[in-house]
């Protein structure tokens, strides 16, 4: 996937809903992780602004973001924010595709897991809280790729709870293949 940078003026522009998001505690030991945003849409001048205010507020102004384009189709080069104009770019094989960084002059330098905006809820809040352990030491994407083998775990065992509910043949203790000793004709 290629990344388009867009060039877009303020006029017509849609602020998103409040932020999705999660942090470390404060004070609590450094990790890979600062936390994790949940952004509604994949576009990120209608998100950013949203996410920002958030942060400004928390973290001291934000002036730089960067991200990966592989997930995101249009990539502003500026967002303007409460007042101010935030830089965004963007690094393909630099950067984890999964993370946002958010850079403040002032207080330095945040990693933020990106949650696909189409997510399930369970498995958003699942991330969000393993993002924001304190000390982490999984990757943005590291976190994603559990949360999907999880997903297809839950998945199998939901399909064969499914399976025997509906008469399939739960595997029979001592018996080879499962078939119990009457239904092999025994």
């Amino acid at each position: 996937m290629t990344a388009t940078i867009e060039r877009t003026s303020v006029s017509g522009r849609v602020l998103s809903s409040p932020a999705r998001l999660s942090f470390a505690p404060a004070g609590s030991p450094p990790g890979l992780l600062d936390g994790a945003w949940w952004p509604r849409s994949r576009d990120l001048f209608r998100e950013l602004p949203a996410l920002i205010a958030v942060l400004d507020v928390r973290w001291g102004r934000i002036t730089h973001v960067t991200v990966n384009p592989t997930y995101w189709p249009v990539v502003p080069r500026k967002v303007p924010v409460a007042g101010h104009t935030v830089h965004v770019g963007w690094f393909a094989a630099e950067q984890d595709p999964n993370k946002l960084i958010l850079l403040s002059y002032t207080m330095g330098r945040w990693d933020l897991l990106v949650i696909p905006p189409e997510t399930d809820p369970t498995a958003a809040a699942r991330l969000m809280s393993a993002a924001s352990t304190p000390g982490g030491l999984l990757t943005a994407s590291a976190l994603m790729a559990s949360e999907h083998t999880t997903h297809d775990a839950q998945e199998a065992l939901w399909r064969e709870e499914e399976w025997e509910s509906e008469g399939g043949a739960a595997l029979a203790p001592g018996i080879p293949g499962g078939l119990s000793a009457s239904a092999r004709g025994m």
